[in-house]
């Protein structure tokens, strides 16, 4: 939430939070933070903040301020997360997760592109069993708990709901100026936001392999099952294409009473 509570936003790893929360920043303050935005300690409300908590919670249960989150495609999102946090170098510099790559290179086969993430290895047979383990810590939390960021979207965006929010738009990363341009025209802020200037704050850009094939090389008949399995309340509700991972655009709409029905339980 920023610090003037002119607008909240819930977090959904992986879709655009990093370039969010600088705005968000900007809106207020009229500069960005000079780092990650995930590192930023004041000027901006988070829930990880004890300060900020119970400002959080009265705005959110009492809707005073516009809310909004911004979703992905399931298929680039989960190939995503693969390249950034299994296979690249995180910005401490170790291994996302300590133990977890050499785990995954023990258990389940998967080649990460040597130790700087920088060698050929072969991405699709990786990906896919890579894949397994996401399935594998979704459905049945072994080896570990799911991570945040490749469980569904409509867990994190449930949250918000269960809790007393309500959204006012949810819109997608792979239509980003659109959708943030009608949440700027929606809040009052302290200072003009131009879209068309601002800079894509990647934080995962350049930690891993570039992806080596189109996005549909990776997801054979099986991939898409498992995608399926995991993703599927997302592709329903966020309207995304399962049946063709090359079409990352979404196919319709997105219906926000249904959202706040089938994830408010």
């Amino acid at each position: 939430m920023t610090e003037s509570e002119s607008v909240v936003y819930r977090v959904v790893p992986k879709c655009a939070c990093s370039t969010i929360g600088q705005i968000m920043f900007y809106s207020d303050h009229g500069e960005f933070f000079d780092g990650d935005i995930h590192d930023s300690k004041d000027r901006l409300h988070k829930w990880s903040q004890d300060y900020s908590q119970q400002k959080i919670i009265d705005n959110v249960t009492a809707h005073k301020s516009y809310a909004f989150t911004c979703v992905r495609n399931p298929y680039t999102r989960i190939l995503s997360s693969f390249f950034d946090k299994i296979c690249g170098i995180q910005r401490n510099g170790n291994r996302y997760r300590g133990k977890l790559v050499p785990l995954l290179i023990q258990k389940y086969g998967i080649e990460v592109g040597g130790d700087d993430g920088k060698q050929e290895f072969d991405q699709i047979k990786s990906f896919r069993r890579f894949l397994l383990f996401a399935r594998d810590t979704i459905r049945y939390r072994k080896p570990m708990d799911p991570d945040i960021h490749w469980s569904a979207m409509s867990g994190h965006v449930s949250t918000f709901i269960v809790n007393g929010g309500r959204y006012d738009k949810i819109f997608w990363t792979e239509q980003f100026n659109d959708g943030m341009q009608q949440v700027l025209d929606g809040i009052d802020t302290h200072h003009t936001v131009d879209l068309a200037s601002i800079p894509r704050f990647n934080e995962s850009e350049g930690h891993g392999p570039k992806r080596a094939h189109p996005v549909e090389d990776y997801f054979d008949d099986l991939s898409m099952h498992l995608v399926y399995e995991i993703y599927k309340r997302d592709f329903d509700l966020f309207k995304y294409d399962f049946e063709n991972p090359g079409n990352k655009m979404p196919i319709a709409e997105i219906d926000l009473d249904e959202v706040h029905a089938k994830l408010g339980d």
